[in-house]
């Protein structure tokens, strides 16, 4: 069900999320292409989907946001752990298998991220991806990421631990707009 439109970029849109985008939203973190690489092994049922609707999607302490491409919702993307006396916060968003490798997920990231220092007035943005995920980190770097660090063994995915590399972006890092 489309919706107003929050952020517009070149290749997708970010939207608010409603309660009609719940069912995809639950059917696509359930696909362990989705849930392995942001490490979360427990399956989600509607109630617990409503809940992270209701708590996170609708609180005041995230932005979370759908992101569509031509009218067909592809994944999220979002700010959360805010510090708003330090002026930073982290960043999260996954693409739906079937449309990755299209560039939604950095058009995305794009947008929330010069959102997030033009609007928000952040300093600091965060990002943390598996060790394995190795497009999420080619994302983060072509979106201006720094990595910053590495927490060894400290997921565990698959019956295995697995590294975080931990990723930072400062305001005035940041690439100049793509045209």
């Amino acid at each position: 069900m489309p919706g107003p439109v929050f952020l517009e970029g070149d290749r997708v849109t970010l939207r608010p999320i409603e309660e009609a985008d719940l069912e995809f939203l639950q059917t696509q973190v359930n696909d362990p292409r989705i849930w392995r690489p942001i490490g979360r092994s427990r399956p989600v049922n509607r109630e617990q989907e409503r809940e992270f609707f209701e708590n996170d999607v609708c609180g005041d302490d995230t932005v979370v946001l759908l992101v569509v491409a031509d009218s067909t919702p592809v994944g999220t993307v979002g700010l959360h752990s805010f510090d708003r006396e330090a002026r930073n916060a982290e960043l999260g968003y996954w693409i739906a298998p079937e449309h990755h490798e299209r560039g939604y997920g950095t058009d995305a990231a794009e947008r929330v991220v010069r959102y997030a220092f033009d609007q928000l007035g952040l300093h600091r943005i965060a990002a943390r991806v598996f060790e394995f995920n190795e497009p999420s980190r080619r994302l983060l770097e072509s979106v201006g990421f720094t990595q910053e660090g590495v927490h060894r063994d400290v997921e565990f995915v698959d019956g295995e631990y697995h590294d975080v590399y931990w990723y930072g972006l400062l305001e005035d890092e940041r690439p100049a707009e793509r045209d």
